[in-house]
């Protein structure tokens, strides 16, 4: 039972984003995000994105997540071991739970 960290790596909103998952369940990776106050909002579907620099979020949230527990892993690992799970929600299911028209 681990809760994951990839680095920050992926572009969006002017920043660059980190994803939380859990290898075990979803209750474990809701629990680590309360206790390191991840915003709800921040939560999608599988994971938490994590903002490595925002004007409300510290600019070291990777290491501070790290440091309350978070493997960090790199973002090939954090994939396959959340397939590996049974955790993963695919970008088809993604769409479909938005009500997104499919592609």
């Amino acid at each position: 039972m681990t809760v994951l960290i990839d680095p920050p790596l992926w572009p969006a909103h002017g920043t660059l984003w980190s994803h939380v998952v859990s290898d075990h369940s979803l209750d474990e990776l809701h629990e680590f995000a309360a206790r390191n106050d991840l915003p709800a909002r921040s939560f999608d579907l599988d994971h938490y994105d994590v903002p490595a620099d925002r004007h409300d979020v510290p600019a070291d949230r990777h290491d501070a997540l790290v440091a309350a527990g978070a493997e960090p892993v790199t973002a090939g690992d954090l994939v396959r071991r959340l397939i590996a799970s049974g955790l993963r929600i695919t970008e088809r299911e993604r769409r479909a739970s938005r009500g997104d028209a499919p592609s």
